[in-house]
């Protein structure tokens, strides 16, 4: 399939969320608390006509899609991409092209095309501040064959949403390239 075939096999944001089951509320929390300063908006301006669509790679469950995608979408709007939303399991064939690092399926991915399906940029899945936070947090789990590894990793996991959930200095962090 060509790129914009995977953009119109996508849902509209609105289509994404009338079918999440998982972080649904902690989306919209960041949607609605976050806005694009000043200086975002400039910033952005040099990419105003880059890029017409984005397809965005991605699963409800998703703790880096739950703070990325309500910002991204702020972002489209401010540059006018129209972005449609492809889920990760079940299109594992586009997935596989755009994998972090060689070897993983993270997510959220996000393809930025053309009118005509050309990729521009590709972004995700975490900013390097988000990355930062998370290899800290990770490096004081204990190994994993410890006895309290799944509690403590549990636990990393919550502090992580709670942080994506809160943190504006990562909310502004989220840029495509």
């Amino acid at each position: 399939m060509t790129l914009l075939e995977w953009f119109d096999k996508g849902f509209t944001y609105d289509e994404y969320k009338e079918q999440m089951k998982v972080n649904l509320a902690e989306m919209n929390s960041v949607y609605e608390q976050f806005a694009l300063n000043e200086s975002a908006r400039a910033e952005l301006q040099a990419l105003k006509d880059v890029a017409s669509k984005a397809i965005v790679l991605t699963e409800d469950w998703c703790g880096d899609a739950l703070m990325n995608n309500p910002i991204l979408m702020k972002i489209a709007k401010e540059l006018e991409i129209e972005v449609h939303f492809v889920l990760r399991d079940s299109n594992l064939e586009l997935m596989d092209q755009y994998l972090t690092n060689g070897t993983a399926r993270s997510i959220p991915i996000f393809i930025f095309i053309d009118d005509k399906g050309n990729e521009k940029a590709v972004w995700g899945p975490r900013a390097p501040e988000a990355q930062s936070f998370v290899d800290d947090l990770r490096e004081k789990l204990p190994s994993k064959d410890a006895v309290d590894f799944q509690e403590r990793q549990k636990e990393m996991y919550k502090q992580i949403k709670q942080t994506y959930l809160a943190d504006q200095e990562l909310w502004h962090a989220v840029r495509p390239a």
